[in-house]
């Protein structure tokens, strides 16, 4: 059942529907990101975006570069104009379409992988969970964002609010899979838990939280963390780790859009 919203967020949740439909009928692959994602993989604590002063400002979808020609042609059928200057920027890696008779509305469509702050690879990933991308993913997409805002700090506790830490993709926070990109590159690992501690650090101004949802969310930290630093890490981390915050960790970008 979709989370109960305001007009505005529930146009937004039945564009997003409306989308993945179509795309599941030619056969299109897409997956939502962003935060209708977050809503959508959190029905029952899906509220907590409301509560807390969430907004919709886009619909973020993932795929792969290799379904570029049909994703164009789908977003067309549907009424949206593609973005040609993004295309030719940026067309390998991203997409982006505007409604038409909507000025405020537009789609992002990240290809193959997130490339902000940290590389987040989609590469056999998506075909894991439907109709958003894996849920270790949606956690990832927030962490990898060096500089946080209230945005991305509520996405993130709903998210963990709502699922377990385990070793498993399926309605639940892999941390297994997160713990093991961690372990490969320094800068990720800096950034990642830098961010579930900034987490932890921020979750008592948040007052609309019950204590009950304070300690899950709290425990839940605790036990991602404690699996990144258990995952044994490589030569090339050892090495970056030596350097450290004396070289920058991760790309200063500017987002063409808010997710």
């Amino acid at each position: 059942m979709r989370p109960k919203y305001g007009k505005v967020c529930s146009d937004y949740h039945e564009e997003a529907e409306r989308i993945i439909r179509a795309s599941k009928q030619e056969g299109v692959l897409l997956r939502l990101l962003g935060a209708l994602a977050f809503s959508t993989h959190c029905p029952k604590f899906a509220h907590l975006q409301q509560i807390l002063g969430r907004t919709f400002s886009d619909i973020d979808f993932a795929s792969y570069r290799s379904e570029s020609r049909e994703i164009i042609r789908l977003f067309a059928d549907l009424g949206y104009q593609e973005d040609f200057m993004v295309t030719r920027l940026y067309g390998a890696s991203r997409l982006v379409f505007d409604e038409h008779g909507h000025n405020s509305r537009h789609c992002d469509v990240f290809l193959d992988k997130l490339d902000f702050c940290h590389e987040i690879s989609f590469q056999n990933r998506l075909e894991v969970d439907d109709p958003t991308v894996p849920l270790a993913e949606l956690l990832l997409e927030k962490m990898q964002i060096v500089k946080l805002n209230e945005k991305d700090v509520i996405d993130t506790i709903m998210l963990l609010r709502e699922h377990q830490i385990g070793d498993s993709d399926k309605e639940t926070i892999n941390s297994d899979h997160i713990a093991y990109l961690c372990s490969r590159n320094w800068g990720l690992w800096k950034t990642v838990t830098s961010n579930l501690g900034r987490v932890e650090q921020l979750i008592p101004s948040f007052h609309d939280l019950s204590s009950e949802d304070r300690a899950d969310i709290n425990h839940k930290i605790q036990k991602l963390l404690t699996r990144i630093a258990d995952e044994h890490k490589t030569t090339n981390w050892k090495l970056r780790a030596r350097i450290g915050e004396k070289r920058r960790w991760y790309k200063d970008v500017e987002e063409l859009a808010e997710m």
